[in-house]
């Protein structure tokens, strides 16, 4: 195992929400002098630097500054923070038939059957006020299994193999104690929580909290060979941990950004989704004028990463017959001119030219045309800023699922093909475009 697949997994072990994601992200970027930013403060004028600044605690930019963005424009890398998960619910504890329940409610597209029957953990972020009255947020991961969500025996349903159907609301709360008592109290058992990971933390009222169940089994490599990487979350934090590593490895003098966004999985559309104003925002104060923003962007090319769909060998007719991309054969432009994601010929040209250039190889898919297609923040993203885009990502298999399978060399190649991005030396995008319509000779 190399040494950057290592610290991949144990990134993902490290990150159960995008909240504990975006924290490890800005502690390894603090870590490599990067300077933190507040949207509340005056900035000074960013000439050259390297900088980052969060949103929520689930969304992050980072950026690195050489050159003049006007003349130069930027060069970003787009990804998503969040995964689809089982999230609790305020009311967060139930209790009937003698046991004690989490209360769940589904988060994204989440492929159900695999949650069931596995030891789930707990993690995310607390909302207190203290005793001065103040109130401030704190992340928490029990990293134990508390909870279990148990299927009906076959031999209650002997149709299950067959026809199974799964109702959110019936069957997916967890079972986290035997209890002869009428109620469980979560305050008390959040107040303990804190009281473990944050002993500094004087008594507080706990107002609010976002938690989310999780997969307690670690991140692995699997397979004869142990070429694939076993995990929950590869979808999309494989993509945030390349996009930091080509950041922080590169050290080409060009003007790098990465932005991750959280809420990608229920339609970006959120202060600190796609769809805000987090990037636009940040561009627009490293720009200072409108003017200088947009000349900025007409010199820009946005990569937006996000894992694409492995063909898989036991289902393959549910594949373009044409495009089937395999692990471990390289990251995947996506393509649909539908928009569904935003590539085009020039956008995808520069991917193509970027992986030849650092000896990554590289495949193509579109979905079958009879089938619809999902989407990415590409499409939003290019669409609020005017950006040139390209959708790339990592071939995987069991996409929204507990536990997902991708290749390990396609770390090491998104990770090269990135910082390929960042470094490429002859940018297309310095001076105007030298297409020329041509009229039409037909009638």
């Amino acid at each position: 195992m190399s040494k950057s697949v290592d610290h991949f997994l144990d990134y993902l072990r490290k990150s159960p929400t995008p909240y504990h994601a975006v924290a490890n992200i800005a502690e390894t970027l603090e870590t490599s002098g990067y300077s933190r930013l507040h949207e509340s403060h005056s900035w000074p004028k960013l000439t050259t630097g390297k900088y980052y600044l969060t949103r929520n605690d689930s969304s992050l930019i980072a950026f690195k500054l050489s050159q003049s963005p006007a003349a130069e424009g930027f060069r970003l890398i787009g990804a998503h923070t969040d995964s689809p998960c089982l999230k609790i619910k305020p009311n967060a504890i139930t209790v009937n038939n003698g046991y004690a329940k989490f209360g769940v409610e589904v988060y994204g597209g989440v492929l159900l059957n695999p949650w069931f029957d596995r030891d789930l953990a707990l993690a995310g972020r607390v909302t207190v006020q203290t005793k001065a009255g103040a109130i401030d947020n704190f992340l928490i991961n029990i990293d134990q299994p508390i909870a279990f969500i148990p299927s009906l025996a076959i031999h209650l349903d002997r149709e299950v193999n067959e026809n199974r159907s799964i109702n959110k609301q019936k069957h997916l709360p967890a079972v986290i104690c035997r209890t002869d008592k009428d109620s469980q109290n979560f305050e008390t058992l959040l107040k303990k929580w804190l009281k473990q990971q944050h002993p500094e933390l004087s008594p507080v009222k706990i107002l609010a909290f976002e938690l989310s169940l999780y997969d307690h089994q670690p991140p692995q490599l699997v397979g004869l060979n142990r070429e694939f990487i076993a995990s929950a979350r590869l979808d999309n934090l494989l993509s945030c941990y390349a996009a930091v590593e080509a950041l922080l490895n590169s050290n080409h003098r060009s003007n790098q950004v990465i932005a991750l966004n959280d809420h990608e999985e229920v339609g970006s559309a959120s202060t600190s989704g796609a769809k805000g104003s987090l990037l636009y925002s940040v561009l627009s104060r490293i720009c200072t004028d409108n003017e200088s923003l947009q000349r900025a962007i007409s010199h820009s090319v946005l990569i937006s990463a996000d894992n694409a769909h492995g063909v898989h060998p036991n289902y393959p007719e549910v594949h373009e017959p044409a495009h089937q991309p395999l692990i471990n054969n390289g990251p995947v432009i996506k393509i649909n001119n539908n928009q569904r994601y935003a590539t085009n010929s020039e956008t995808a040209a520069v991917f193509k030219a970027v992986c030849d250039d650092n000896k990554v190889p590289y495949q193509v898919v579109v979905v079958r045309s009879d089938m619809g297609c999902g989407s990415t923040i590409g499409p939003i993203t290019a669409t609020r800023l005017g950006v040139r885009t390209v959708d790339v990502g990592v071939p995987q298999l069991g996409m929204h699922s507990i536990r997902e399978l991708a290749g390990s060399k396609d770390v090491e190649y998104l990770v090269t093909a990135l910082k390929g991005f960042f470094e490429m030396k002859k940018w297309p995008f310095h001076r105007a475009s030298t297409t020329v319509a041509k009229p039409s000779m037909g009638a």
